[in-house]
């Protein structure tokens, strides 16, 4: 039988040695990995998403909502940026006099066209859309991501037309 100190040895020296294979298995991967990523360019932008549209969407209308509930009056805002960001290149967002007054503040730069609509409803009551507007893929047609808010304030879920766009 063993004594426990050499159990003891025994036992470390099976923990370096596994250290040992587990440290090289991972340099050997981190080092693949990065010469895969070289020939790609390390620090290749990711594909862009429609993410930030469906937040700020909802969020814009948020800030609408809580705009009317303390001031009691929707504010309209935008088309802001002037022109629809292309090809999921983000832009500068604009200062713009109406969305500060909202406290809408989608970032410094954006790949979306943001817009606040407010139109008279068929039986008196405001409607209000909250639009996003993009070209993914720089061909001229557009996505539109909308939210809506009714008369109690409660918004619609994100709907998208030409997703993708």
């Amino acid at each position: 039988m063993a004594s426990r100190k050499q159990w003891v040895l025994i036992s470390a020296g099976v923990a370096v040695l596994c250290l040992a294979i587990w440290g090289g298995l991972y340099y050997r991967g981190m080092r693949a990995l990065g010469e895969g990523l070289a020939g790609q360019g390390a620090f290749k932008a990711e594909k862009p998403t429609d993410t930030e549209a469906r937040i700020n969407v909802l969020a814009l209308c948020d800030a609408v909502q809580s705009y009317r509930d303390e001031h009691g009056a929707y504010v309209v805002a935008g088309p802001t940026p002037k022109a629809v960001p292309k090809g999921g290149v983000p832009v500068p967002f604009p200062k713009d006099e109406a969305f500060q007054r909202l406290g809408f503040e989608p970032g410094e730069e954006v790949r979306f066209q943001y817009e606040v609509v407010v139109q008279e409803g068929p039986v008196g009551e405001p409607e209000v859309s909250c639009i996003a507007r993009g070209d993914f893929d720089g061909d001229g047609q557009n996505s539109v991501y909308r939210v809506r808010l009714d008369s109690n304030g409660m918004t619609t879920p994100v709907e998208v037309e030409h997703e993708g766009e």
